[in-house]
C-alpha cells in the first residue's frame, strides 16, 4: 500500500539544537538520522529520509516567509505504547516542553495511545499508537 505522505519538512531556527532534540526523540521509536545536506537533515527508517528539519529558505520560500516560524503538527507512528512512553520521556529529555504527557485519547478512536510535546520552535510533535494494549 502507498503511504500518503512521502517526506515533510519544517523549519527549525536553530539547526544544531533541533537536530539534537529530534535525534534523542524519535530514537525510541527507532527514527534516526538518514542524511543530511548543509543545514537540512533528514531522519527515517531504513535508509529512506521522511521527515526533514531545516534552516534557511527553500527555493520555494521567499524570505518573507522564513522570517518567523509557524508552528504545525507532526505525528509519528509508534509499534507500540510503550514506544509512545519511551518517545515522550526522550523527547522531554531533550528538553521539549510537555503538551500531553502518553495516554488513551478516546474521543480519536478507543485504542488511540498518544503523547504530545513542543520543540524548541513550538513545533507540536506527537507519537501515537493505535493498537489496544
Amino acid at each position: 500500500m502507498l503511504k500518503v505522505i512521502d517526506h515533510i519538512g519544517i523549519n527549525v531556527t536553530d539547526y544544531e539544537r533541533a537536530k539534537k532534540f529530534y535525534a534523542a526523540a524519535l530514537a525510541p521509536l527507532g527514527i534516526e538520522v538518514v542524511m543530511e545536506f548543509g543545514h537540512a537533515v533528514g531522519f527515517g527508517k531504513g535508509g529512506k529520509p521522511e521527515f526533514w528539519i531545516g534552516t534557511g529558505k527553500a527555493s520555494f520560500q521567499s524570505d518573507a516567509q522564513v522570517a518567523s516560524i509557524t508552528p504545525i503538527h507532526v505525528c509519528f507512528t509508534a509499534a507500540t505504547r510503550a514506544d509512545v512512553d519511551a518517545f515522550y520521556k526522550a523527547a522531554i529529555a531533550a528538553g521539549g516542553k510537555d503538551f500531553g504527557g502518553p495516554g488513551v485519547r478516546a474521543h480519536y478512536h478507543p485504542n488511540y495511545y498518544g503523547a504530545f510535546v513542543l520543540d524548541f520552535d513550538g513545533h507540536n510533535i506527537e507519537a501515537a499508537c493505535h493498537l489496544a494494549e
